[in-house]
């Protein structure tokens, strides 16, 4: 019996051991907007891929160095409304399942919104090729205080900081939002005086929820899915972590208002509803604008990226 036990204990032990095989440490470049848009077009051929267009209105800086992580800077690009007065700022977090994408993909974004008079950052963040949960949320987290300490150089007003994100930024932003002031994701290098907290949230199609029923997150038949790289756990392995990382779970008296632009696909918001129940239960403002028809990269896309930037100006506008 002795001799049955100790394999049987050993294999439990592998299993629950956390994976770090998607740390290759070469970028996915797998996901981007040139991608999105043919794999797009096939269902809709009328889309028009939104392109970078600068403004005189509008002053861009790029490459910025928000923190350091040992030989590893991190970095953030900034558009800023060219008449200086202290404005609210939005950060735009991409998507990419936290394993691809990259900050430049929401430059049209940044820079429609810049020319409304918003102070815009499009921060990089850690994907799941290079550090696993919770590095990103830290990263951006690490972003918002930067921009508190260097305010008075973009001209931001620290009262009114947005996060917005799109898909896996999404929820990335949602977490954000629902984790101010909570010092267990803060992360231990970016200790600092300034705070992280987020005064709004933008969830453009991220999720909710990574286990509630109407998640599509978690599903390794066919390979290992980008949350279970991001975990570096499947959700069978550890439910409780999948959980922890559910923006749903933490919702509560302290979450800042959010708006919802959801797609026609509805696995992308799951538990978006039962939030909202939340935010309505504790008199916190949410709102819900759904494109039908619309494919869940229709941020990046006309005819749904102009009424975008004009239903996130008159939300901000609302609540700030």
């Amino acid at each position: 019996m002795k001799f049955l036990t100790i394999p049987l204990i050993l294999f439990c032990l592998q299993v629950s051991a956390q994976s770090t095989r998607g740390i290759t440490g070469i970028p996915d470049t797998s996901f981007t907007n040139y991608s999105a848009y043919h794999k797009a077009k096939k269902i809709h051929p009328k889309i028009k891929l939104v392109k970078e267009k600068s403004s005189a209105r509008v002053v861009e800086k790029k490459n910025i160095t928000y923190c350091s992580i040992g030989n590893r800077n991190l970095f953030l690009d900034a558009f800023l409304p060219k008449k200086k007065r202290k404005s609210p700022a939005v950060v735009i977090v991409h998507g990419g399942g936290w394993r691809s994408g990259s900050r430049t993909q929401h430059y049209p974004l940044a820079q429609r919104l810049a020319e409304k008079g918003y102070v815009c950052f499009t921060p990089e963040y850690r994907l799941s090729t290079e550090a696993l949960y919770p590095a990103a949320v830290y990263d951006l987290k690490a972003a918002v205080r930067w921009i508190r300490k260097n305010a008075s150089e973009y001209q931001v007003d620290t009262s009114r900081i947005a996060v917005l994100g799109f898909s896996a930024g999404g929820e990335l932003a949602a977490f954000m939002g629902v984790t101010n002031n909570n010092k267990s994701y803060e992360g231990s290098d970016y200790a600092g005086e300034f705070s992280s907290k987020v005064n709004a949230v933008v969830d453009i199609d991220g999720t909710l929820s990574f286990v509630h029923p109407e998640s599509g997150e978690g599903d390794d038949r066919k390979g290992p899915s980008a949350a279970t790289y991001w975990f570096g756990y499947s959700k069978l392995e550890n439910p409780d972590l999948w959980k922890e990382a559910s923006p749903l779970n933490h919702a509560g008296p302290d979450t800042p208002p959010f708006l919802f632009l959801n797609s026609a696909v509805d696995r992308m918001h799951a538990g978006r509803d039962d939030f909202r129940k939340i935010l309505d239960s504790n008199g916190i403002y949410s709102e819900v604008h759904t494109f039908p028809n619309s494919p869940h990269t229709f941020i990046l896309f006309e005819p749904w990226f102009t009424p975008s930037v004009n239903y996130i100006h008159s939300f901000l506008q609302k609540v700030f």
